[in-house]
């Protein structure tokens, strides 16, 4: 007799991300993530009680993922002129694959009716610009953390994606942003600037 697989969280979410993955946030639903575990819809209900409970698990998971990398990304980059920059810049050298794109367009779906969602999402801006902060030249540590914000996301929603010669470049401009900002730079426009 053959032993039965036991299924765990992991297991379900995994099928999640398939799912997002093969059919997008719309194919999402409870039906098609126990289809892909292999297990009944009961048993994905049992762990997650709706297809908006599914996907928060997920953007849980997928956020406390992202976090421990950051963390450790930070942690070898204490040599750095802004560890929680230059860490982040690092984990930006590696291209977003299939499922990173297929999670954060769910994320992204979610967002526009999922209060939690959107809360998570505000919170993981607000640790990003708190570590910002900190160091010699918080200044340019923001300003640098913007352009690696908007770079990364151009290819996390699949906008444009870079081959590793142009990754390469873009990601050592973005160092040189932090290099050569001036710490007396203002934010607002001057006078002399055209308001909208």
């Amino acid at each position: 007799m053959g032993r039965t697989r036991k299924i765990t969280t992991d297991d379900i979410l995994d099928a999640a991300e398939r799912v997002v993955t093969r059919l997008g946030a719309a194919g999402l639903s409870i039906d098609a993530v126990a289809q892909e575990a292999g297990v009944s819809k009961s048993r994905v209900v049992y762990d997650h009680k709706s297809k908006s409970a599914l996907l928060e698990a997920l953007i849980d998971r997928t956020l406390s993922e992202e976090f421990k990398r950051v963390k450790q990304s930070v942690e070898a980059h204490t040599h750095a002129p802004h560890p929680e920059l230059f860490g982040r810049i690092t984990l930006a050298e590696q291209a977003p694959d299939d499922i990173d794109r297929a999670v954060a367009l769910a994320i992204s779906a979610a967002m526009s009716t999922e209060e939690k969602v959107q809360r998570q999402m505000r919170e993981w801006t607000a640790t990003d610009l708190k570590a910002m902060s900190g160091g010699k030249h918080p200044k340019a540590a923001l300003m640098a953390y913007l352009a690696l914000t908007g770079f990364y996301c151009t290819e996390l929603f699949s906008f444009h994606r870079w081959d590793a010669e142009q990754r390469t470049e873009i990601l050592e401009g973005i160092r040189t942003i932090y290099a050569t900002y001036p710490d007396n730079a203002q934010f607002v426009p001057q006078d002399d600037t055209p308001r909208v």
